[in-house]
């Protein structure tokens, strides 16, 4: 069977049957991974979802501070909102509608501006815009919100004026000439102790770990089973060779003489 395996065709199987393995091997690392991510993500909406709120200064130092372990984290703060910077946030679903969340920019008595997610709205008649927006309340007020991280710009979605496609907290913040928190923005959870009317309020994400633990075990065992078939290609040829030289040979048998070995036979013998 060794000498089967130095063979050029075998070691060309071998060669496949590695890269193979190593396919399923980084296949399934990577659904490890996200395995590892998602327990991640649900440690840290145990962790901070009830927790009772802390002061926004003292979760986030500087205006870019935000750390993933933060997430969801409730924090208090006390100012006023910008209504007149009001944004909607575009193609966020509730229930399986597609309609907009109503963002805010919200100035806190330190002189720095927080975004605020107050809820969601339906669309109207269309879907380019909801039927209408309600106002946040004027005045100093207190909000309770929870922390979500940057999302960042989205690679080819656009929004007409007055809306936005993500919450990129540096493109909004570009159009304000005061500091403005860019390493997370506040879903909101209260405004003075109540609930914001007019908007759907946010609820506790359902989060769970998926089936990236089964999807790995998968890929492992392909990657065995890769070397199992190829052991076993292997040793059935070989047991076939080694049944062949076993085998008897028969004796050969006389060649039958034709009418023409005849006529040959003739001729040579008149010739002589």
């Amino acid at each position: 069977m060794l000498a089967l395996l130095r063979t050029r065709r075998w070691l060309g199987y071998l060669a496949l049957v590695l890269v193979f393995a190593t396919v399923c091997v980084a296949l399934g690392s990577w659904q490890w991974h996200r395995r590892e991510e998602a327990l991640a993500a649900i440690a840290r909406l145990d962790a901070n979802y009830d927790e009772p709120p802390v002061p926004l200064e003292d979760v986030l130092q500087e205006p870019d501070a935000y750390e993933i372990d933060q997430q969801w984290t409730v924090v208090e703060v006390t100012g006023e909102y910008l209504a007149d910077e009001q944004l909607l946030l575009r193609g966020r679903v509730r229930d399986t509608a597609v309609g907009f969340d109503v963002v805010v920019p919200f100035r806190t008595d330190a002189g720095a501006i927080l975004l605020v997610d107050r809820g969601w709205v339906p669309p109207g008649d269309t879907s380019a815009a909801p039927e209408s927006v309600p106002s946040p309340p004027g005045g100093q007020v207190t909000i309770v919100a929870r922390l979500r991280e940057d999302e960042g710009a989205i690679a080819g979605r656009g929004a007409p004026e007055g809306q936005i496609a993500s919450v990129d907290l540096d493109d909004i913040a570009a159009s304000f000439d005061e500091p403005v928190y860019t390493g997370a923005y506040g879903l909101l959870v209260t405004e003075d102790g109540e609930v914001a009317e007019g908007v759907a309020p946010f609820s506790r994400p359902v989060l769970d770990e998926g089936p990236h633990l089964s999807y790995t075990l998968q890929w492992f065992v392909f990657a065995i089973m890769g070397f199992v078939g190829f052991g076993w290609a292997l040793r059935r040829e070989a047991r076939g060779d080694a049944e062949l030289d076993e085998q008897p040979r028969e004796p050969r048998r006389p060649r039958r003489r034709t009418d023409a070995d005849v006529e040959d036979a003739i001729l040579d013998g008149a010739e002589r």
